[in-house]
Parts: structure tokens; C-alpha cells; sequence
């Protein structure tokens, strides 16, 4: 009986190769090829930070994972949001935002650490993250802020939500300082614009930061100037007088000092990569155009996805 069998399955193997066919052995799947998640540092920038909320729709939509979101200032506000899975509400608030809408958000105090108090903005974020904790969150979370009385970079990464994304965005002389465990808070691009030493810090193996300030200045120069009149041959043509106001220069200086940090903190720890949407003609305080600043931030992220892709792979291994 043994003898027949053995005598079948031969011939029925010749007559496969005779034929030119033959029975395929089964095969393994294929696994597709591991890959890195993501930890992003979203940088500040006010009402330019609404290009994050680009930056992460591109992300999901090309389905790359984020493992880790480190934030300061609204790039706190966007991250905090977006991992709590409140990102489609907090881009159809930003985008309701018109002109005479904002000033409604906005309540003036007088004798007070800063002109708005914050409570309407605080209220709206109630709406959404009432009583949500970072630890509730999926994902690892840091907020950004500074000590006001010694400087300090504070990483708020447990507690209330609502209190970290506050403290981080609390622009000096613009919103109130957030006092937190005997601590006095304000915005923390004072010390840190684009955290992505944060994310080293937490040991990410692959770091992405959005720097919104890049392009404002250009490079940084030192200029030799004398105060005294000094007089030309050539008749000069004097520069029309640009009055900004207490609120323009004090925007203006903000803007100096967040790109000039950003700089010395990203070149002493840079990230694997730094995604720039074109951000320069959007002030800090045009909240109202968000739609442009989400689609810059869509547009920026999807012309680096590619390369995301894969140092993703190359990260995993």
C-alpha cells in the first residue's frame, strides 16, 4: 500500500513537469516594513499656530502616526486639542473666527497683569475640555510655559488640560499669568518657541518641529550705526514714519525674541527634520485668517510627506 502511494505522488509530479505546471507551495505573508512614530514640537506663533491644525490633517491623511506632541503657546493650544480628539472642533472655531467675532472673544481688564483677561477664551475651551486631565490623553503630552519669577522652563505633562494649554499661551502684557502650584506661568516661547528638545528629552527616535517664525527676519546681522548726523553728499529720501502703537511694538518685540530663540534652541538641538510653512505675512494677532494659515501648514506637510515616509522606516530599524 505504502509502495502505491509512494508511486502516485511521483507520477503525479511528473505529470506536472510535463505539463509545465506544478502545485505553488504555500507563501507568507508579506509584513510591511515597521515604522517610527512621529513625535512633533509644535512651536509658537499666535494666530500663525493655526497651520498646525494643517500640519496634522496632512499627517492622517497620509496616515503617519504621532506618538508624542510637545507644545508651546497655541502650538500647545492645537496639540493638546488634537490629542484629546477635539481638532474638529477647535478648526471649526478657528475658522468662524471674523474680525468683529474676535473682539467679542476678547475681554479688556483694567489694573489687571494683562489686557484681556482670558476668561471668555477659557470658557469657550471649558465647552470641549471640561475636566479632562493629561493623563487621559492616548499619548504622551508637554506644555510648555515659563516661570515668571525666575525664568524657568516648566514642562507641564500631568493635571488639567485647560490649565497647561493656558499657561502656555499666556502672552506677557496681553493675557494674564496662570499661577499653578504656588507657580506664576506665562507664555512659554519666552524660553522655548520650538520644543523639540522636549521631545529628546523623552527619548523620541524621531523628532518633526514646525517652526511658524522662520521666514519674519531672515537672518540675524549686526549693524554699525552712529547717532550723530552725519551728512551725504546724495540727498536721501526719508522714510515714512511707521507708527505701531503699544500693541504693534510690543508684537514686534515678541516676534524678535521668538525668532531669535528659536534659532540658538534649534541649532544647539535640532530635530530630524523642521517643516516651515510660509507664515510671514500673517500677523500675530490676524486670528481671522485662519483658513490661509491651516491650508499653508496642509501644503508645507504634504511636500515633505515623502521624506517622512521614510526616515519613518529608516528610524524603526
Amino acid at each position: 500500500m505504502l509502495n502505491w502511494t509512494r508511486n502516485r505522488n511521483e507520477a503525479t509530479a511528473n505529470a506536472d513537469a510535463l505539463s509545465g505546471t506544478h502545485t505553488p507551495e504555500p507563501t507568507k505573508p508579506v509584513e510591511a516594513p515597521a515604522k517610527a512614530k512621529l513625535a512633533l514640537a509644535l512651536g509658537g506663533g499666535a494666530a500663525r499656530g493655526w497651520a498646525h491644525i494643517g500640519v496634522l490633517r496632512a499627517l492622517d491623511e497620509a496616515g503617519i502616526e504621532v506618538g508624542m506632541v510637545a507644545g508651546t503657546s497655541i502650538g500647545a493650544l492645537v496639540g493638546g486639542c488634537y490629542l484629546a480628539g477635539k481638532l474638529d472642533e477647535l478648526e471649526a472655531f478657528a475658522r468662524s473666527i471674523t474680525m468683529r467675532r474676535l473682539v467679542g472673544l476678547l475681554d479688556l481688564t483694567i489694573g489687571g497683569s494683562g489686557l484681556l483677561g482670558g476668561m471668555r477664551l477659557t470658557k469657550r475651551m471649558q465647552e470641549h475640555l471640561q475636566d479632562l486631565s493629561i493623563e487621559d490623553l492616548d499619548r504622551p503630552f508637554v506644555a510648555v510655559a515659563t516661570e515668571l519669577h525666575s525664568g524657568h522652563e516648566v514642562w507641564i505633562s500631568a493635571g488639567s488640560l485647560i490649565t497647561a494649554l493656558r499657561a502656555s499661551y499666556a502672552l506677557p502684557g496681553i493675557f494674564e499669568p496662570v499661577t499653578c502650584n504656588n507657580r506664576t506661568l506665562v507664555d512659554g516661547a519666552l524660553v522655548n518657541p520650538v520644543p523639540s528638545s522636549v521631545c529628546r528629552a523623552y527619548e523620541q527616535p524621531l523628532v518633526v518641529a514646525v517652526n511658524l517664525n522662520y521666514e519674519i527676519f531672515g537672518r540675524s546681522a549686526v549693524v554699525k550705526h552712529s547717532a550723530s548726523f552725519q551728512p551725504t553728499d546724495e540727498p536721501r529720501k526719508p522714510r515714512e514714519p511707521h507708527h505701531l502703537g503699544l500693541p504693534g511694538v510690543m508684537v514686534q518685540a515678541f516676534n524678535i525674541i521668538q525668532e531669535r530663540i528659536s534659532r540658538a534652541r534649534l541649532a544647539g538641538d535640532p530635530p530630524d527634520l523642521t517643516l516651515h510653512p510660509r507664515m510671514s505675512d500673517i500677523g500675530l494677532s490676524e486670528f481671522h485668517r485662519a483658513g490661509e494659515a491651516i491650508d499653508r501648514g496642509y501644503s508645507e506637510t504634504m511636500n515633505q510627506i515623502a521624506a517622512l515616509q521614510r526616515m519613518q522606516e529608516v528610524f524603526a530599524r
